[in-house]
């Protein structure tokens, strides 16, 4: 689903509620304005349907504030999810009887588990405010160095890409690429087997200094346990968004 709807109110404050149907119900929340969901019944009335026995009657409430929103999980023993399909697998959970939690999203899809498909609906809020980019007071001599230098233009980086991939293009993917399958994705780009392996060790080492826990390590001497370092390049790499979805441009047609 594309983010295309604008958020209502002035300066686009405010948030859009969507549901999944087709055609889908939509509810234009003002900041200080708050819309409920759940099953609904004759005598519990709420603002967005989900039709499922699993789902309670009054199960949750969504609040618009400014540029973000709260949502309340009203329901007493349902956990809900709240996914960013636009990030690189980030979610955050709504334990049972959680009040005005805070979603940091932009756009959301909160999931609400059900007996058949999940129940799910969409969050559209506005655009986040940044500050202005300004020259550090000490000057470029004193300048602030990146805690990853990262050269986009390099091998190593599309061998990095190639990793991310698979859940960039699906946040819920499990799979973590072998180096057969990098160099394959990659159609060799001058690169060798022991190439690609050797770029691996060096973002590891050296560029994003991934290290591994006393499990793993032990993992990592047994060669019929998965490769420790590439997960957790995968991980640190989506998490600092260091590798994104326009970076798939670098990689040859699929």
């Amino acid at each position: 689903m594309e983010r295309n709807r604008a958020a209502p109110g002035e300066s686009g404050r405010g948030i859009v509620v969507q549901s999944a149907d087709d055609p889908p119900t939509v509810l234009n929340l003002a900041p200080g304005t708050s819309a409920t969901f759940g099953r609904g019944s004759r005598d519990t009335q709420v603002d967005l349907v989900l039709p499922d026995a699993a789902v309670s009657r009054l199960a949750g409430r969504i609040t618009a504030v400014e540029d973000y929103w709260l949502i309340s999980n009203l329901s007493q023993r349902t956990t809900f999810v709240i996914q960013n399909p636009e990030g690189g697998g980030e979610f955050v959970k709504v334990a049972p009887r959680r009040l005005d939690m805070p979603v940091p999203f932009e756009f959301a899809r909160v999931v609400v588990p059900s007996t058949g498909r999940p129940s799910a609906f969409y969050v559209f809020a506005p655009q986040h405010l940044y500050a202005d980019h300004q020259a550090q007071p000490d000057g470029p001599a004193d300048s602030t160095r990146m805690a990853f230098p990262l050269d986009e233009t390099a091998k190593y980086f599309k061998v990095l890409v190639a990793l991310c991939e698979p859940r960039l293009r699906d946040p819920s993917s499990p799979v973590i690429r072998t180096v057969p399958e990098i160099l394959k994705r990659l159609g060799g780009a001058g690169l060798s087997r022991s190439a690609v392996n050797f770029h691996i060790d060096y973002l590891a080492r050296t560029k994003l200094r991934v290290r591994a826990s006393a499990a793993e390590a032990v993992a990592a001497n047994e060669p019929d346990k998965a490769d420790w370092q590439r997960a957790a390049l995968v991980s640190l790499a989506l998490q600092f968004d260091l590798v994104r979805e326009e970076h798939l441009t670098l990689l040859p047609p699929s």
